[in-house]
């Protein structure tokens, strides 16, 4: 099932999705892979997310939990296996990657991002490639 980003908040504050992006990746950064995987599939995340249709924001987390579930060798949480059914309309690229294809008239760029991207963001139609570097 094809997703389109949804802008609609009910009138809740919604971060940027850059500083969602930097948010886990600094949570990754400060438990560790197992005690990341361990909260965010005890925090249910992922599913209050998906309920209230910040689809790039459920799909980021998810991608982030299976990901590392493949890099520690555990298996994955059958919990989210509908979600896994969907993507994205349209594929959401890091602002770094849309800012440098512009100035450079280059979509090649974006085409080098994809090739790049981790295959469980892709699954999803989000293009990440690096879950750790984060200061």
């Amino acid at each position: 099932m094809n997703i389109y980003l949804n802008q609609q908040t009910n009138n809740e504050h919604r971060p940027a999705f850059e500083l969602f992006k930097s948010n886990v990746c600094h949570r990754l950064k400060e438990l560790g892979d197992i005690d990341f995987l361990i909260e965010s599939l005890k925090s249910k995340d992922i599913d209050m997310y998906y309920k209230k249709q910040w689809y790039p924001e459920s799909f980021y987390l998810l991608a982030m939990v299976d990901y590392l579930s493949r890099l520690n060798n555990v298996p994955l949480c059958e919990d989210y296996n509908d979600i896994r059914k969907s993507k994205l309309k349209t594929v959401l690229y890091p602002s770094s990657i849309v800012g440098l294809s512009a100035v450079n008239n280059d979509a090649q760029i974006k085409q080098d991002a994809i090739k790049n991207a981790i295959p469980e963001f892709m699954r999803f139609n989000i293009v990440e490639s690096d879950i750790r570097s984060v200061k």
